[in-house]
């Protein structure tokens, strides 16, 4: 009779591929630290994902989105040459909060489509080839109405290019499907931003991650620009006051809105 080779245990098994659950946090994909070392501490990899696709679902006219992907963008242009994307960018960047974070304003290339259900397409189609442009580092967009299979397609472009990709939706998009291997939902709260980890390779969270609602650095800036915005807002409220021959003077110039407006107040 021939002897039979006894089977090996699971544990000696190195497929490609192939992972155990309690490997997700030591899982091989190539990452890049959030930031954020709470954040770190429940994302596989210990960070974000390079060659996948990260959802990030906000609340209506939440603006959070920034804060929680700063310290990685400048990471990721920290040294090095390229540029990051931003695709239908629903408001501009404000440059000393970009500055604050490290971040060089000159090296964000803005692609804005449009905001129509037509425009969608244009816009899935701009954050495609952005991630097959070999001098591009990161790309961020905003797409509110993109389909399972946009988002399937952007999905293959990632891997196929090990590029990092963040994807901004509504959180109304929670119940639909989505191919991303990490999903996040963000929710403001006072002096903290609260990350619920929705869909990762490992294990469920259950509770949300708790992270500053903005470095020291920024909320010194945005502080500033709330002092400035009540100045001009009291010089305004001067030149109104009711004279017996006007009812009313020209108000200020508006500051333009930007995508931190409303941040320095959360941060008080």
């Amino acid at each position: 009779m021939t002897a039979t080779a006894p089977a090996q245990p699971a544990s000696a098994l190195n497929l490609p591929g192939l992972w155990r659950g309690q490997d997700w946090l030591g899982a091989p994909q190539p990452a890049v630290s959030s930031g954020h070392a709470a954040l770190d501490a429940e994302l596989p990899g210990s960070g974000w994902p390079l060659g996948a696709l990260c959802e990030v679902l906000l609340a209506p006219q939440a603006r959070s989105e920034w804060a929680l992907v700063l310290p990685a963008l400048a990471a990721r242009l920290q040294g090095t040459g390229g540029q990051a994307v931003l695709v239908a960018p629903p408001l501009e960047p404000f440059a000393p909060a970009l500055q604050a974070a490290s971040v060089p304003a000159q090296r964000l290339c803005s692609v804005s489509p449009g905001f129509g259900p037509a425009d969608g397409a244009a816009a899935a189609w701009a954050c495609e080839q952005a991630l097959r442009c070999r001098d591009v580092r990161a790309v961020l967009a905003w797409l509110p109405l993109a389909s399972t299979a946009v988002l399937r397609r952007l999905q293959l472009a990632a891997a196929q290019q090990r590029q990092l990709l963040w994807v901004f939706r509504p959180a109304q998009s929670h119940p639909a499907a989505s191919p991303a291997p990490l999903r996040l939902q963000l929710e403001s709260a006072r002096r903290a931003l609260l990350v619920h980890v929705l869909k990762r390779r490992g294990p469920p969270l259950e509770q949300p991650v708790a992270l500053p609602v903005c470095s020291p650095a920024l909320a010194q800036v945005l502080t500033a620009q709330a002092a400035r915005r009540r100045q001009m807002q009291q010089q305004a409220g001067a030149q109104r006051r009711p004279s017996p021959d006007t009812q009313s003077a020209a108000p200020g110039a508006p500051l333009v809105p930007h995508a931190l407006a409303g941040v320095a107040a959360a941060a008080d």
